[in-house]
């Protein structure tokens, strides 16, 4: 394992019903990310690059610079946490990306966000 970058992503999420609308087909999930570093060097997030995915295969594409307008800068040992939303026209998706970041030597490096689902919770009747 690369010690230098190691960067950790965790991922909570959770359906937002009050604010969904399935009879429009509008499904809003919020997302909570953490990302780790336990690399022995700092870092700068630069930019993120999403794909979202709905029951249906129909993708979304999203990229932008940072995340919620901020470059957060990450000591070894320190953490960063953000959260955000999805919506999706299905009542099942999945999420998953990159972001890329540069070290203090201005190496740019991508670190992967592994796939996690945006589910509404089963209903009992």
């Amino acid at each position: 394992m690369d010690k230098l970058n190691n960067i950790i992503i965790e991922v909570e999420t959770q359906f937002l019903e009050k604010e969904s609308q399935p009879e429009k087909k509008r499904y809003l999930f919020s997302y909570t990310i953490t990302i780790k570093n336990e690399g022995e060097s700092a870092a700068r997030l630069l930019s993120r690059h999403w794909t979202i995915t709905g029951e249906t295969g129909k993708e979304q594409i999203v990229q932008g610079d940072g995340v919620i307008g901020q470059y957060p800068y990450l000591a070894p040992e320190q953490a960063f946490s953000y959260s955000s939303a999805a919506m999706l026209d299905t009542p099942v998706g999945m999420m998953q990306g990159h972001y890329t970041m540069i070290d203090d030597k201005g190496e740019h490096f991508d670190v992967d966000i592994p796939a996690f689902s945006l589910s509404v919770p089963q209903r009992l009747h």
